[in-house]
């Protein structure tokens, strides 16, 4: 196990003395060699090139399991593999761990008992919190048996239900706004703050160790991923990013990428989303619609006409904040097209800003 900051040495300098690009990242040939009958990069034609991930995006090394586990702070410990995140607790009676997400799989088996194996505490797990029902986070939550007391929002546990997917049993203890599990003389705090990436998605926060766990809001030092994170809910993710800073952390466990949050990095979000909302706002004003409706009005084909006005915008939207970031957030010229879009929809359908397809004179 490598060894983890603690307390207030999770900080911005922490994360930039560890960081090490070309260490931290599996190789595209590695991935793809899991997969029979997939070719190789270089095989892929026309690829695009991206900008260069800044080295304060990249978290610590994995091993050679293809994993990192390190501690936050006491007892609380952090997974990654780069792709995905998930937190746990070790106590005198077991360990709570949060989210199982299926990439990390196994490895979090293997982790739990690098850590426990090293301070004497019980290696299984007996509770499992869910942040929220997405697959992507929870999809390895059969992995931990049927005896494991599994936590979760009312909604989260009628959502499972709905799927029946064998490997994300529902959650056997709910709550609908707040709810302390105490475990072994530990606690974690869970909110349900209303709906934001997922009708469900809580916040689950250790307040001993001033870590709060929020999964698909934040991306420490990265643009949040495509079409803002997959929400379907704008306005209430975007509330969701005041609503974290609310909370006294420290350390933001994200869920995602290979690195953990500080303080800094959701202020640099949250003004990456106010400068992205404010370009597509003037990009929506700017953008003439007329052509567009010349040359597709005629025809018919009304949805020519909203694809390539909106494509229009959401590009024009996006450069801007795209140039601004490239080199501050890591993959901010992947992404910032597909979330001008969708935030251009959301201004469309969820604010009323509706532009040319609004009420006419």
């Amino acid at each position: 196990m490598t060894a983890e900051p603690t307390g207030s040495d999770t900080s911005r300098r922490t994360l930039l003395k560890r960081a090490t690009v070309a260490a931290a990242v599996p190789t595209v040939a590695s991935l793809l060699g899991s997969f029979p009958g997939t070719a190789a990069a270089g095989d892929a034609p026309d690829l695009p090139d991206y900008a260069p991930i800044p080295a304060a995006s990249v978290g610590p090394a994995l091993n050679a399991d293809g994993y990192f586990v390190g501690r936050v702070k006491g007892n609380l410990y952090w997974v990654t593999d780069t792709y995905y995140q998930a937190m746990f607790l070790t106590t005198r009676e077991g360990v709570v761990l949060v989210d199982a997400p299926p990439t990390l799989g196994h490895n979090l088996l293997r982790a739990i008992q690098e850590v426990t194996r090293a301070n004497g505490k019980p290696s299984r797990v007996t509770h499992l919190v869910y942040s929220h029902s997405h697959a992507d986070h929870i999809g390895a939550a059969s992995l931990f048996g049927k005896h494991v007391v599994r936590v979760g929002h009312t909604e989260t546990r009628r959502l499972l239900r709905i799927e029946a997917d064998p490997n994300r049993p529902a959650p056997t203890v709910t709550f609908d706004d707040r709810y302390v599990l105490r475990v072994g003389g530990e606690r974690l705090e869970l909110a349900y703050h209303g709906p934001n990436h997922s009708p469900d998605n809580i916040f689950v926060y250790a307040p001993d160790y001033a870590t709060l766990m929020v999964v698909d809001v934040l991306f420490p030092g990265w643009a949040p991923f495509k079409g803002l994170a997959a929400s379907q809910d704008i306005p209430a993710w975007i509330k969701a990013h005041d609503i974290v800073m609310d909370y006294p952390w420290r350390t933001l466990v994200g869920g995602h990428l290979g690195r953990l949050g500080v303080r800094a990095d959701a202020t640099t979000q949250q003004q990456y989303v106010a400068d992205l909302l404010a370009s597509t706002r003037a990009a929506e004003a700017s953008v003439d619609p007329a052509p567009f409706y010349e040359k597709y009005g005629p025809t018919g084909n009304s949805w020519a006409i909203f694809e390539t006005y909106l494509d229009a915008v959401a590009t024009t939207a996006a450069a801007p904040v795209a140039a601004k970031y490239t080199g501050v957030l890591a993959a901010a010229d992947v992404f910032t097209v597909d979330n001008a879009m969708v935030m251009l929809e959301s201004l469309r359908i969820d604010f009323g800003e509706l532009g040319p397809f609004g009420v006419r004179p």
